[in-house]
């Protein structure tokens, strides 16, 4: 499995820092190229949401150089990888939660990483409001389930989908990393076919924009190539922002080829 990538972050038009973190990683290992990406929007205000999403993507970063290799060859890998995230995610919650608490602050960090192995198959790991869709034949099919007030309303008809879209809840977290007693994420798995393109969102690329105009200018159909993918994420970040979008825009942009 061969991978074409693009990566794409914007402060935005109000906030004075990027709380956003993201990060790609590929490896040729000896079946075939392996990546992982991982997208977190950080919360607390000034650098504390910096400091708590990029204090996750270092712990993913180092796991996926450190831990995966010597998972690649055993036939539970699958059970082994969800196991590791699963503990990883509840020592970076009960860490982040320590340090404020130490700190008398509070700060947290949504959580979204993507890992495809040599096959095509692939993991998924979520909590927040973060997205992973994947893109195939002029569809945009959301694999995440947003983790929101309004979403859980949405879920028991309380609200429509046009009602989420501008209610003012619409940010409420019902959990995230660092600001959660408890963390449960919530896992998808499948296996992703040649020509295939999958994006990780944060909430700001999405709010302002349609997944028709995500499907115009990301598709593989009307994107082909790393830097018609680079120019698509650009030019909706900026539409974005052209649209009042006040929060932090990332998205990472992956083709399987």
């Amino acid at each position: 499995m061969q991978f074409q990538i693009a990566v794409h972050t914007d402060v935005g038009i109000r906030k004075s820092t990027n709380q956003d973190s993201l990060a790609v990683r590929e490896a040729e290992t000896p079946a075939g190229q392996v990546l992982m990406a991982v997208l977190c929007d950080g919360m607390g205000g000034l650098a504390k949401g910096e400091l708590a999403s990029a204090t996750i993507i270092r712990a993913f970063t180092a796991w996926f150089e450190e831990e995966l290799p010597l998972l690649l060859s055993r036939a539970d890998r699958w059970e082994e990888i969800r196991y590791q995230w699963d503990r990883k995610v509840k020592e970076l919650n009960q860490t982040i939660l320590e340090y404020g608490w130490g700190h008398n602050i509070q700060l947290g960090s949504t959580l979204t990483v993507l890992l495809f192995l040599e096959n095509g198959e692939y993991l998924i790991s979520h909590v927040g409001d973060c997205r992973a869709y994947q893109m195939e034949k002029g569809m945009l099919v959301q694999l995440t389930t947003d983790q929101t007030l309004v979403a859980s309303e949405v879920r028991l008809g309380r609200l429509t989908p046009e009602q989420a879209a501008v209610d003012p809840r619409r940010n409420i977290l019902l959990q995230c990393v660092g600001a959660s007693k408890v963390v449960e994420p919530e896992y998808i798995s499948g296996k992703g076919q040649q020509g295939q393109r999958y994006l990780l969102c944060s909430d700001g690329f999405r709010h302002e924009i349609t997944p028709e105009e995500i499907l115009t200018w990301c598709s593989a159909e009307n994107s082909p190539g790393e830097e018609s993918m680079q120019k698509g994420l650009a030019y909706l970040t900026e539409l974005c922002k052209s649209r009042g979008e006040t929060d932090n825009i990332s998205a990472i942009l992956i083709t399987l080829g």
